[in-house]
């Protein structure tokens, strides 16, 4: 990342380079590598720390799962939060961008519903509802990300169509290794 790179220009570029990475791994035998997938994954955490108190819990536990490089006595467990984590903030790019007038809390919000809360207990989805009061404003994060409307929704488009296929390969080691999607 150049030093007038954005967050989102940082995380949209590394998908980029990794969705390019799994689509030449899919006729070989080779495989992802697990630090090349957790630099990437790294710079996520970015956005989780932009979303202020209401994804507190959320950052805190992707960082463990990335920081610790996903130790392998528990990887599947770790690589499945982490593939969540991923697609949660897909699901708030589809949603942030999907109207000018959708508010942050709404798209926030659809996106934890869809994502992440079927998973979730009772009092952990009361706990993130209650905490969605407490995100900022969508000027606001622009402001955090340093972006304008139209610079975040080109990279956040990015990021969506460069996520797709590694959120499908991470599905597809799952399937392949007989470990059930049904989390």
């Amino acid at each position: 990342m150049d030093n007038g790179a954005t967050p989102l220009t940082a995380i949209a570029e590394s998908f980029e380079g990794l969705a390019k990475l799994v689509k030449s791994l899919k006729n070989s035998s080779q495989e992802l590598r697990l630090d090349t997938l957790c630099d990437a994954c790294s710079l996520v955490s970015i956005l989780f720390s932009s979303l202020g108190l209401a994804f507190k819990f959320a950052e805190l536990e992707y960082v463990s799962k990335i920081a610790n490089r996903m130790k392998f006595e528990c990887h599947s467990r770790n690589l499945r939060r982490v593939r969540q984590g991923l697609d949660l903030i897909r699901a708030l790019f589809e949603q942030f961008m999907s109207t000018d007038e959708y508010s942050l809390r709404d798209a926030a919000s659809t996106a934890y519903t869809r994502v992440c809360a079927p998973y979730h207990s009772w009092a952990v989805r009361t706990a993130v509802s209650a905490g969605m009061y407490t995100l900022p404003t969508r000027e606001q994060l622009l402001l955090k990300l340093n972006e304008t409307n139209q610079s975040a929704e080109k990279k956040m488009r990015r990021y969506i169509n460069a996520s797709g296929p590694v959120i499908e390969y991470i599905d597809k080691l799952y399937i392949s290794r007989k470990i059930s999607l049904d989390w």
